[in-house]
């Protein structure tokens, strides 16, 4: 199976856990975190800015989700694993 789960917010309550797995297969990673509010879709443009070309919105077909910094292991855990697959 090419979708592995990696793991969750290690202080998250059951039911409302941010949330990592790998797709090895497809070198994707999946991220389930909390939706952004509008005005913080609109802080990502604002304040953090955007790459030239790219409009200063979310599309349709897109979406920011927020995860909380204390789950930076498991998103390098979830990234390892996608370069041990493309090693292989």
């Amino acid at each position: 199976m090419s979708l592995r789960f990696i793991g969750v917010d290690p202080t998250s309550e059951q039911g409302d856990s941010p949330t990592v797995w790998a797709d090895t297969e497809k070198k994707e990673l999946f991220i389930q975190g909390w939706t952004a509010t509008p005005e913080e879709e609109a802080r990502c443009y604002t304040e953090g800015g955007t790459a030239p070309g790219h409009a200063p919105r979310v599309p349709g077909h897109e979406t920011i989700v927020r995860v909380p910094a204390r789950m930076a292991p498991l998103l390098r855990k979830a990234l390892d694993e996608l370069e041990r697959a493309a090693d292989r």
